[in-house]
């Protein structure tokens, strides 16, 4: 009792912990007297001790030591250009823009040896790779020498370089994965804990760590900005969002992917429901601000090495000129402040989009190389493809951005940001086998959403992931990823409980009470059976004389067709969830009806019993023709 006179609030019960909701995302299954629950596959078990009570500061960190030490073990097997010289690889391409980064003026960065292994990635890549190239030199500095360090495979500097990779993604990705995997499960009402399991499935996407941590990039940095920008949609912070995005395209060139849906997007959140002229403004002032803090170092070094007369050599320069900048280079006088400015602007552009290398590199399972197959496309000129690619990724991308900028949702943005992606990787000029992370990455954050766990939604995920990394398997393989291909591939499908280490999604208790179309399972074992049976081939039969790309070529073509399917049910889910189909449709109803009620007023009368038009009543006529009575 409290004493007489001081206010008293009763102590607020906690709230007792409830069995999670699980009937959206079908991750426990009942028995048939419905009293003992189960989880539906092996990810979910593993949480299932953790489902009531456990706090989520102790299930995170476990969490992300899990995914780190498999990241590690991956690093130490192959990597790009391993004893391959003169070039290397993109480990050597990596460690070389460290190299000339931390030794030379800032204004020859993007004019540097071309030949080797130019820089050819936005100002943010050369930034990050300066700081990591000073951080590693006061490690050893041999490791970055100019020029003599070109192709050092020391044991130390691999792991130096490895770590980098893992630092940066922990820095970056994984907390910009939490925090917007966070922010769907909240606004679609999924508990924690499913949120939990479905961060682990997340960041345990074999395609991603092969490619960072195997193959060895830093496409996670790029990424993380990407969901960093998405996680400021999702909370309704535009500004926020501009400025992480701008990061990821200066970082990677790569983001243009997604930034047809995100424009839309931020368009749509100004106009609808109602003209918003000071977010628009504050959108578009933040993002050429943005970019001009990102170019301002680089922009601003050239211009003081000039002064300094430290630049590159006006020789060299003649040599390495871009179209950018033969354009106007007979318009500006050589000694003006703005020729370095112009030039390295332009030169950086120009590196950044290398229209000039062709259509495409390397077999890779899009449109064009599948149509490459069949009529050799290399045999047109450059100007005419390019136009080609421009217009079929227009056409592909504009469903997407149509619907995404009519009906601003937030639910709708990763559907919206899939759909983007996988128009761009299928019709796209320059499109690299590795760029498949790029619309693996909105599809796979659905796992966070409302019904991401469940049958439906987890059999198509899963589908394109695996379809996706097995398109990878011909440059893992050059790579001497095979076993960590196989390794983290079979174990995300057996976390996942997909095939081939599982058929219940298919033919299993989950398959008969999801109510999954019959032409789906069939269409996704079809594709499973496939690439188990292209695995096969590979490995035990020799390719015919002749046709020693047979394989590969098959992996393009198989690839290509997966892939637009999963283009066509990304955009499809889209077209569904926002509702426009019932617009529509209750649209032409209603125009229907309408013209179904003017054609009633129209009608003329019938008389009774009688098929003859019946006439309206005449008044009586005066004078002639009125009949006497």
């Amino acid at each position: 009792m409290a004493a007489p006179g001081t206010p008293h609030k009763p102590r607020k019960k906690k709230k007792e912990a409830s069995q999670p909701a699980t009937s959206s995302n079908e991750i426990a299954l009942s028995d048939s007297k419905a009293v003992a629950q189960s989880p539906a596959f092996p990810l979910v078990a593993f949480f299932w001790p953790a489902r009531k009570n456990t706090s989520q500061w102790v299930i995170l960190p476990l969490a992300l030591m899990i995914v780190g030490l498999f990241r590690w073990c991956t690093g130490l097997w192959g990597y790009s250009g391993f004893q391959t010289p003169p070039m290397h690889g993109d480990y050597e391409a990596q460690r070389h823009w460290m190299e000339v980064t931390t030794h030379l003026p800032i204004s020859q960065w993007y004019f540097y040896d071309l030949e080797y292994w130019g820089l050819d990635y936005p100002p943010l890549t050369a930034y990050h790779s300066w700081l990591l190239g000073k951080i590693g030199s006061l490690v050893n500095p041999s490791w970055f020498a100019l020029d003599s360090s070109r192709g050092i495979e020391q044991q130390l500097l691999k792991v130096y370089m490895r770590a980098t990779v893992i630092v940066s993604e922990y820095l970056t990705y994984i907390p910009a994965a939490i925090i917007v995997s966070r922010r769907l499960a909240q606004l679609r009402g999924v508990s924690k804990w499913e949120s939990s399991i479905a961060l682990v499935a997340i960041l345990m996407q074999p395609a991603t760590i092969l490619i960072d941590h195997g193959h060895f990039q830093y496409n996670t940095i790029m990424l993380g900005f990407v969901l960093a920008s998405m996680s400021c949609m999702l909370s309704d912070h535009p500004i926020w969002a501009c400025t992480f995005f701008v990061a990821a395209l200066c970082y990677k060139q790569m983001a243009l992917y997604f930034a047809p849906a995100i424009f839309a997007y931020l368009l749509g959140v100004c106009l609808l429901p109602r003209l918003h002229i000071g977010r628009f403004i504050g959108i578009a002032s933040i993002t050429l601000l943005s970019f001009a803090l990102i170019f301002a170092p680089l922009l601003l070094g050239s211009l003081y090495d000039s002064q300094l007369g430290t630049s590159q050599p006006l020789s060299t320069i003649d040599r390495h000129v871009n179209s950018l900048f033969a354009l106007v280079l007979p318009y500006i006088d050589p000694q003006s402040m703005f020729y370095p400015l112009l030039l390295q602007l332009t030169q950086t552009i120009h590196r950044v989009f290398p229209f000039a290398r062709g259509l495409f590199e390397d077999k890779v399972a899009n449109m064009w190389c599948a149509i490459h197959t069949i009529h050799k496309l290399h045999t047109y000129p450059i100007p005419l493809l390019q136009r080609v690619s421009l217009f079929a990724t227009f056409m592909s991308i504009l469903p997407a951005c149509m619907i995404i900028s009519l009906f601003p949702r937030k639910e709708l943005l990763p559907w919206a940001l899939a759909s983007s992606a996988w128009g761009f990787f299928l019709c796209s000029f320059q499109v690299h086998e590795k760029s498949d992370l790029l619309p693996l990455l909105p599809m796979t954050i659905l796992l966070a959403g409302d019904g991401g766990l469940g049958v439906e939604m987890r059999a198509w995920i899963g589908l394109a992931n695996l379809l996706g990394v097995w398109t990878l398997f011909p440059l893992l393989k050059r790579d001497e990823l095979r076993v960590p291909y196989y390794v983290l591939s079979l174990l995300w499908a057996y976390l996942m409980g997909l095939p081939p280490t599982s058929l219940d999604l298919y033919v299993g208790k989950q398959a008969s009470k999801s109510g999954m179309r019959l032409s789906t399972q069939a269409l996704h074992l079809t594709f499973y059976a496939v690439m188990a049976a292209w695995h096969l081939l590979e490995a035990f039969v020799e390719m015919p004389k002749g046709k020693p790309d047979l394989w590969v070529v098959l992996n393009v073509l198989i690839g290509v067709v997966g892939f637009s399917i999963c283009y066509l049910w990304c955009t499809w889910q889209l077209i569904l969830r926002s509702g426009v189909m019932e617009e529509w449709f209750g649209f032409r109803a209603q125009m229907q009806a309408k013209g179904t009620e003017k054609k009633e007023e129209k009608k003329p009368l019938l008389s009774p019993g009688k098929g003859t038009r019946a006439t309206p009543p005449r008044e009586a006529k005066s004078g002639k023709g009125q009949k006497k009575s």
